[in-house]
């Protein structure tokens, strides 16, 4: 098995003994570039390969293992890597992460990054299905671990039936026992009476065969039992291609549902090894050229909500519409939860960043999630002033009293890996500094007026969740995860020296008596204020903003 590692460079020399094909790296003299993220197997070359992304990566050498880049191109050969706790991890995250490549092909299955070689299917009475080495390698181990006690049980209850019909003439006359200290035989081949093949010690022998093969040819580490009968060397690759045949000769003889699956696999395997029997052999993988695109949808997974497609704009367009445009990539994330001044819902948007560990967003970036949210509040205008509703009828965007706008909350969140052996929490915690934009600082009901958190999220526990979890799991994590970024930004507005914000209510509560007010003071209140659901009318006054010092004895200090 070998890892290499998306956007690092190798020595074109090892590169092309591990592929068969030149397109999943650039060259670059005597260097080539890792260019895809994914999975290959050659059955030529009998490699393993992974391309795993560049967030496995510490730095430009070193990786989340601690080990070089280069020494975890070969495992076998890494011997201060074999004696790392972390060996036995490596193999639960290359299992999720293949996976998660299977499972973006199947929720994107028209998206154009994933190439992919799964053609071959088998000539078995079983349905078609597409079955890769990595496929098997899983099930064969997965199955053992399953049922090796099973297994185990079978074989040595065959064993004990050959002792129980044993010919002890025959035994005596052709077989040499070993002799004890005390003087006893003791015979350890039988000569049996019953001349008929047990073909269910013939099928385990097969199935611990194979095991044998990828534990050896793999290091998976697997304690099989050394009772076991175990074909080997160039016996087993006489197997490889004759199983099929032999396997036929058994058919049909199983009623145990364990041996009967057992069998299907013997029969999956043996057609993959059998020449005659594949349409393909020489390569199969499976690589994604932009894996962003990957990790935005395994965080989209996690978070978003499933949109509405019936609430649609005068010019027919559907919040659906804005998130899944043709270009692949207008609003990463979105979700429907409690805004942060009242009982009102507003839409919380994200944008996944797929950067290295220690990067931030850009300029570009920053810009772009910007008219992402103004595109989600136009949206919601267009709606309202079409139908008197928004998107959901608890939202509420604009304030029909102040003309005020209601705070949308934006957040970008990147992945990391800071304990490679932790699938199960999510770590997410905030990173880098708030980032805003506006038109008039000092108005913060303001469309224009727009704050980004940021966030950073456990990568493997991302992958894990992509692939395993469960609808009722996911919704316990985003339910726990709404309320965080609600909760950090109200911690963050509550601070004025973060914010530059301080927050005051009016004192009088009657709706004539605040519509009055804002009439009067429009011009200095513009954009300063908003009246919340509940009816009370809260002023947002920035730290350097002096125009509203003479209106404050109206007002009593507000927390959020």
């Amino acid at each position: 098995m070998k890892i290499l590692i998306e956007g690092k460079r190798y020595p074109i020399e090892v590169l092309n003994k591990i592929f068969d094909d030149p397109k999943f790296y650039h060259q670059e003299g005597n260097n080539g570039t890792i260019l895809f993220v994914g999975y290959y197997h050659s059955y030529e070359k009998k490699e393993l390969v992974y391309m795993l992304p560049k967030v496995f990566m510490v730095d430009d050498e070193m990786t989340i293992f601690n080990i070089n880049k280069d020494k975890l191109l070969d495992i076998k050969s890494s011997e201060s890597f074999k004696h790392q706790n972390q060996f036995n991890w490596i193999r639960q995250i290359l299992v999720y992460f293949y996976n998660s490549l299977l499972k973006f092909r199947y929720r994107n299955r028209e998206s154009s990054i994933v190439q992919s070689s799964f053609i071959s299917t088998l000539n078995t009475y079983s349905e078609e299905y597409e079955y890769t080495y990595l496929d098997l390698l899983l099930s064969f181990v997965n199955f053992y671990k399953k049922n090796k006690n099973f297994i185990l049980f079978k074989h040595v209850e065959s064993k004990s039936q050959r002792v129980r019909k044993t010919n002890w003439e025959r035994t005596i006359r052709k077989s040499i026992p070993i002799i004890t200290q005390k003087g006893q035989p003791i015979y350890n081949l039988y000569r049996n009476k019953n001349k008929v093949v047990n073909t269910e010690e013939e099928l385990l022998t097969y199935f611990i065969s194979i095991v044998n093969h990828f534990n050896e040819e793999h290091d998976l580490h697997l304690k099989l039992d050394k009772s076991f009968t175990i074909i080997k060397g160039s016996k087993f690759e006489i197997l490889q291609s004759n199983g099929l045949s032999k396997l036929k000769k058994i058919k049909y003889r199983y009623f145990n549902d364990i041996l009967r699956r057992m069998y299907h696999l013997c029969e999956i395997y043996f057609s993959k090894t059998d020449k005659s029997s594949v349409k393909k052999i020489q390569e199969e993988f499976i690589s994604v050229s932009n894996y962003n695109l990957v990790f935005e949808d395994m965080i989209d997974k996690l978070f978003s909500d499933k949109l509405e497609e019936k609430k649609k704009t005068d010019n027919e367009i559907s919040l659906k519409d804005l998130k899944y445009n043709r270009d692949g990539k207008i609003i990463d994330h979105i979700f429907e939860y409690e805004s942060l001044l009242d009982r009102s819902n507003i839409f919380y948007i994200g944008d996944s960043k797929y950067y290295k560990p220690d990067s931030t967003v850009g300029k570009i970036s920053t810009y772009k999630q910007f008219t992402y949210a103004k595109n989600v509040i136009q949206y919601n205008i267009d709606i309202f002033n079409n139908n008197k509703e928004y998107y959901t009828k608890n939202l509420r965007y604009r304030d029909e009293i102040t003309e005020g706008y209601n705070i949308t909350p934006n957040f970008f969140i990147y992945g990391y890996i800071k304990d490679c052996k932790n699938f199960d929490k999510d770590l997410l915690e905030k990173k880098g500094e708030v980032i805003k934009s506006y038109h008039f600082k000092n108005r913060l009901f303001d469309r224009d007026t727009l704050f980004v958190h940021q966030y950073k999220i456990n990568f493997l526990y991302v992958l894990k969740a992509y692939s395993q979890f469960n609808n009722r799991t996911i919704e316990q994590f985003r339910e726990k995860t709404k309320k965080k970024f609600r909760y950090n930004f109200i911690k963050y507005f509550s601070n004025k020296k973060k914010s530059n914000f301080e927050f005051y209510k009016y004192k009088e509560n009657n709706p004539e008596d605040i519509e009055s007010f804002v009439q009067y003071n429009f011009r200095v209140v513009n954009g300063k204020c908003f009246s919340t659901k509940e009816g009370d009318l809260i002023l947002a006054k920035h730290i350097d903003d002096k125009s509203l010092d003479n209106l404050l004895n109206k007002f009593e200090e507000y927390e959020l």
